[in-house]
C-alpha cells in the first residue's frame, strides 16, 4: 500500500513541474497552447512594412532555430564579422567597387560609383559597342572612339578636319588662321592676310595655293623666305667698308651685290654661304696678321664691320648650323628657322670661349621676327695684341696694369636691338694665364674711339683657369686680368741709391783691377772686366734715367740700353761657362779668341735688342719707369733663362770632371786648384744674378711686397758681390792689393841732424824719383 502512495506522489510532482516548464518558454521561442513554438525574429512588422529591421540598414536577415543572424546586403561590407547579431556595433558600409579596381570599367571608360553597385560610361568622345549608356565589368561591353570628322563640314570651309583618339582638331588651310591665339575648334578659319594685317610687317601680305606669303617694300627683305615677316637691312654698311678699303673689294662688293639684291628682288638669288664664309674668314686672317690695327679707331671699325657680313650669311645657312677655323679666326653659326619663336637655351664653343644663351634672345621682339635666329660665337687668335693698352674708359688705379688675358671674340644675333637684354648672355673665356683676379670687358666704340669697358658686364665665376661673365647686351667681349706696378717705397728708395752706390764704386774698383793689374790678366780677367763694366754702365744709366718719364723717345732708349747691358751680362756669364768647359773638359786648353769673345758678349744682345725694338717699339718705357712693359719683359727674361739653364748644363759637367781630376791624384794640382776656385766663384756669381731676376718674377702682383724687396737687396749688391768672389776671394789680386798698398803707404824718411835745408830737399826729390821707379816697376 506505502508504495503504490509514492507512485502516485511522484507522478503528480512531474505533472506540476512539466506544467510550470510549458509557461515559461525559453528566449527565441513563444508559447502556443501549452507549447513552445520557435520565434521568426526576422519578421517584418505588417503595420510598418517600411521600418528598418533587426539587423539595420543595408543587411539581410537570417533566422534560426531559436535565433538570427545578419548579413550585408550585395555591394556593402560589414564593419565587423561576416555574419553578426544586432546586438553587436556592427553596420554595412558601401563597397566603392571603382577604387578597388581601376581598370573595372575597361579603357576609354570611367568607374561611377553607387549605392549599392557601380556603372560605367564611356568617356567623351567614345560610345559602348552595344550603345548602352552604363553597363558592368560582365556585361562584354567595350568603349569605341567616335569619328567626328565624319560629321558633315565640322571645322568649316577652309579647314581640315583631323580626328584623334576620343576627340578631333580642325587645321587652316593653307592662308587661313583664326583670329584668336586659342585652339579652340569652333572659332572659323579666315584668310590669314585679313585677320593679321602686320604678319609681313613692312611687306604686302598676298594668299596663294601654298598659303600665303609676303611681298617686302623696298629698303626691307625676309630674305628670300617668302613666309617671313619683311625686315629693314640697311646695304650701306658695305658701302663703306669699301671706302675704308679694309677688306678685299672684290668681296665686299659681292656682299654689297646680295644685299641690294635681297632687297630689291621678290625671288633673290640664294648665296653661296659656303664660300663666301670661307672668304669672309681669310679676309680676317689677312687684317690681323698684317697688324692693320694700329689705333682704336681701327678696331672700332673691323669689330662693328664684321657682325653685318655675318648676319647676312646665317640667313641662308641650312640649319642646324656650321662650324669653321682658319688661322686666326674660329667661328661657330647657329640657325634656327620656322614660322614660330624659338625658345630654349643653347651653347656655342671654341677652343678659348663658350657661349650660353637663349634662342629668345637672340630672336628679339616677336613683331619684327623674319622667321629666323642666328647666334655666332667668333673668336680671335691674335687680335689682343692689337687691342692691348685702351682701357681710357676703366681708368685703372696708379698701381694697377690692366692686361688682356683671354682671346677676344663677337657675339653676333639676328636680333639687332641688343643694346639691353632681357635676358643676360653668358661667356666662360679660359685664360691665356693663370689669374686670380679678373674683370669682365667689352668694347665700346663709343668711348673716344674705341676702349674696352666693364659697363653692363659682371663676374659671375672665376677661377685661375676662366671666367665666367654675364653681360646685358652683345658686342665684342674679354677678359683683362690686373698686373700690379711696385709702388713708391722708401725704404726701398734707400736700399737701392745706397746698394748701387756702393756696386758702383766696387765695380769700378773691379774694372781698374782687372784692366790695370798685368800679372793677372787672362781670358778668365778679360770676361770679368767685360761682366763688370756692362754692369757699372747699367747700374749708372738706371740711377740717372730710371724715372725720366718726360720724354717718350728718350724713356725708350733709356730702357732700351738697360735691356742690352743686362742682356749683356748674362752673355758674358754665359761666356764665363763655355771657359770654365774648354778648361776642364777640353784637357785645358784655354785659346779663346777676343774676337769671338766680343762677338758672344756685345754682338748675341745687339741682335736680340734690334729685334725686339723693331717686333714692339711700344714695349720699350712705361708711364712711371723707363724699362720694359709688363706685356715685353719676357723678351729679358728669356734670354736671361735661356743662359742661366746653359750655364748649368756647364757647370755641372765642369764640377764632374773637376771632381774626377781630384779623384785621379793629377800632378798639377797647382792648375786644379785654381780651376776649382774658379768655378766656385763662377757658380756663385751665377746665383746671384740668376736669383736676382728669379725674385724680378715676382714682382707683378699686389701680395708680392717681399720679391720686391729680395729683388732690389740682390740687385743692389750685385757690384758688391762681384768685388768680394773675383777679388777679395783671389789670394793673387789680394796679394797685388798689398804690395799696391805698401808701396803707397811707404814712410818718407827725412833727416834734420846730418844735412843741410838744401842737402835734405835733393836727397828727397832724389827718393821720390826712386818711388815712382819702383811703382813703374
Amino acid at each position: 500500500m506505502a508504495g503504490r502512495w509514492n507512485l502516485l506522489i511522484l507522478a503528480l510532482s512531474l505533472s506540476f513541474v512539466t506544467v510550470l516548464s510549458v509557461s515559461e518558454c525559453p528566449r527565441g521561442y513563444d508559447l502556443e497552447e501549452g507549447t513552445c513554438i520557435d520565434q521568426d525574429d526576422c519578421a517584418v512588422n505588417e503595420d510598418y512594412p517600411d521600418e528598418v529591421g533587426i539587423c539595420g540598414e543595408n543587411a539581410n536577415c537570417f533566422n534560426t532555430i531559436g535565433s538570427f543572424y545578419c548579413s550585408c546586403q550585395n555591394g556593402f561590407r560589414s564593419t565587423g564579422a561576416v555574419n553578426f547579431s544586432a546586438e553587436t556595433s556592427a553596420t554595412c558600409k558601401d563597397i566603392n567597387e571603382c577604387a578597388g579596381n581601376k581598370d573595372i570599367c575597361g579603357p576609354s571608360a570611367t568607374c561611377h560609383n553607387s549605392i549599392p553597385h557601380y556603372s560605367c560610361i564611356c568617356d567623351a568622345g567614345f560610345i559602348s559597342t552595344t550603345g548602352a549608356e552604363t553597363f558592368l565589368q560582365g556585361d562584354n561591353v567595350t568603349c569605341k572612339d567616335i569619328n567626328e570628322c565624319a560629321e558633315e563640314n565640322i571645322c568649316g570651309p577652309n579647314a581640315m578636319c583631323i580626328n584623334t583618339s576620343g576627340s578631333y582638331y580642325c587645321h587652316c588651310n593653307p592662308g587661313f588662321g583664326r583670329k584668336s591665339s586659342s585652339s579652340d575648334n569652333q572659332e572659323p578659319c579666315e584668310d590669314i592676310c585679313i585677320i593679321n594685317k602686320t604678319i609681313c610687317g613692312n611687306g604686302t601680305c598676298h594668299r596663294g595655293a601654298s598659303g600665303h606669303y609676303c611681298a617686302c617694300h623696298a629698303g626691307f627683305t625676309n630674305y628670300g623666305n617668302k613666309e617671313s615677316r619683311c625686315t629693314a637691312l640697311n646695304c650701306d654698311v658695305y658701302q663703306d667698308m669699301i671706302d675704308l678699303q679694309m677688306m678685299p673689294q672684290d668681296l665686299v662688293k659681292q656682299l654689297k651685290k646680295s644685299c641690294l639684291d635681297l632687297t630689291e628682288s621678290e625671288n633673290p638669288t640664294e648665296l653661296d654661304v659656303e664660300e663666301i664664309l670661307k672668304r669672309l674668314l681669310a679676309a680676317i686672317d689677312e687684317l690681323l696678321s698684317s697688324g692693320a690695327f694700329n689705333d682704336n679707331r681701327k678696331i672700332s671699325t673691323f669689330l662693328d664691320l664684321v657682325e653685318n657680313p655675318l648676319r647676312l650669311i646665317g640667313a641662308f645657312i641650312k640649319p642646324p648650323g656650321t662650324k669653321r677655323s682658319s688661322t686666326h679666326t674660329e667661328v661657330e653659326l647657329l640657325v634656327h628657322k620656322g614660322h614660330d619663336l624659338p625658345q630654349g637655351a643653347v651653347n656655342l664653343t671654341s677652343k678659348h670661349a663658350k657661349l650660353d644663351i637663349n634662342l629668345e634672345t637672340a630672336a628679339g621682339d616677336p613683331s619684327s621676327y623674319p622667321g629666323f635666329t642666328i647666334v655666332s660665337l667668333l673668336t680671335y687668335a691674335n687680335l689682343e695684341d692689337s687691342a692691348e693698352g685702351f682701357y681710357h674708359a676703366m681708368k685703372p688705379q696708379d698701381n694697377k696694369t690692366l692686361k688682356i688675358n683671354s682671346k677676344v671674340v663677337t657675339v653676333t644675333v639676328s636680333n639687332r636691338n641688343t643694346s639691353h637684354l632681357k635676358e643676360p648672355v653668358k661667356l666662360t673665356f679660359h685664360h691665356l694665364k693663370q689669374s686670380n683676379e679678373s674683370t669682365c670687358v667689352f668694347w665700346d666704340s663709343l668711348e673716344e674711339g674705341g676702349s674696352w669697358s666693364t659697363r653692363g658686364c659682371s663676374v659671375v665665376e672665376s677661377k685661375p683657369e676662366y671666367t665666367v661673365c654675364s653681360c646685358n647686351h652683345l658686342s665684342s667681349f674679354a677678359v683683362l686680368m690686373a698686373l700690379y706696378d711696385m709702388e713708391d717705397n722708401f725704404e726701398l728708395q734707400l736700399i737701392t741709391w745706397v746698394g748701387l752706390s756702393l756696386s758702383l764704386i766696387c765695380l769700378f774698383i773691379c774694372i781698374l783691377t782687372f784692366s790695370l793689374i798685368r800679372s793677372i790678366k787672362s781670358p778668365r780677367t778679360t770676361i770679368h772686366l767685360h761682366l763688370c763694366i756692362c754692369l757699372f754702365i747699367a747700374t749708372l744709366i738706371f740711377l740717372a734715367g730710371i724715372s725720366r718719364t718726360e720724354s717718350r723717345v728718350g724713356c725708350a732708349v733709356i730702357a732700351g740700353l738697360l735691356h742690352f747691358f743686362f742682356l749683356a751680362a748674362f752673355c758674358w756669364m754665359c761666356l764665363e761657362g763655355i771657359q770654365l768647359f774648354r778648361m776642364v773638359v777640353l784637357v785645358f786648353n784655354t785659346n779663346f779668341k777676343t774676337l769671338y769673345m766680343m762677338a758672344g758678349g756685345y754682338g748675341v744682345p745687339a741682335v736680340i735688342v734690334t729685334i725686339s725694338a723693331f717686333t714692339n717699339a711700344q714695349g720699350y718705357g712705361t708711364k712711371r719707369h723707363c724699362w720694359l712693359n709688363l706685356d715685353f719683359i719676357w723678351s729679358f727674361l728669356g734670354p736671361a733663362c735661356a743662359i742661366i739653364t746653359v750655364n748649368i748644363f756647364f757647370f755641372l759637367i765642369t764640377v764632374w770632371k773637376l771632381a774626377q781630376k781630384f779623384s785621379s791624384l793629377n800632378p798639377d794640382l797647382n792648375n786644379l786648384q785654381k780651376i776649382k776656385t774658379f768655378t766656385i766663384t763662377a757658380v756663385a756669381q751665377l746665383c746671384l744674378l740668376g736669383t736676382m731676376w728669379i725674385f724680378g718674377c715676382f714682382q707683378f702682383n699686389i701680395d708680392t711686397i717681399w720679391a720686391s724687396y729680395l729683388f732690389t737687396i740682390f740687385g743692389s749688391l750685385q757690384g758688391i758681390m762681384l768685388f768680394v768672389m773675383h777679388c777679395l776671394f783671389s789670394k793673387q789680386v789680394r796679394d797685388e792689393y798689398g804690395n799696391i798698398l805698401t808701396r803707397c803707404c811707404t814712410p818718407w824718411k827725412k833727416s834734420y841732424s846730418e844735412f843741410s835745408y838744401l842737402h835734405n830737399s835733393k836727397a828727397q826729390a832724389s827718393k821720390s824719383s826712386q818711388d815712382t821707379g819702383e811703382s813703374r816697376i
